[in-house]
């Protein structure tokens, strides 16, 4: 299975995303913002990265810019509230592959990996 980066600053929805995706047998590493997950990025070399898109330190639009300045290649998938229509548009063409409303429906959230991942 994959190695997926997870980044949000709330710990809750981390542990949420985590508990669906390690039951798909994927591996999970975290972050909890956008300049940990630069770090955590580059150290695991993750197959996908789901981001959040309003956390402090560096929000989900400036470390989606980075990782894929450093990886064009990178599979990321953004996590947003409604509400942030706008937000998620930027992310598009910025290069984010897809995104999932929060709170996320366990189902989009398999469907959308799975996509990604296939991709």
């Amino acid at each position: 299975m994959a190695k997926v980066l997870l980044v949000d600053d709330a710990a809750f929805m981390r542990m949420r995303c985590a508990k669906v995706l390690t039951k798909l047998g994927h591996t999970v590493v975290e972050a909890e913002n956008g300049l940990q997950a630069l770090d955590v990025f580059d150290k695991e070399q993750p197959e996908l990265t789901l981001l959040d898109i309003t956390m402090p330190e560096m929000d989900g639009i400036e470390a989606l810019k980075a990782i894929k300045a450093r990886a064009p290649q990178a599979k990321v998938a953004m996590v947003s509230a409604m509400g942030q229509q706008s937000m998620v548009l930027e992310a598009i063409k910025s290069g984010a592959a897809d995104f999932v409303l929060k709170p996320f429906d366990e189902e989009r959230l398999v469907a959308a990996v799975s996509k990604l991942l296939a991709a």
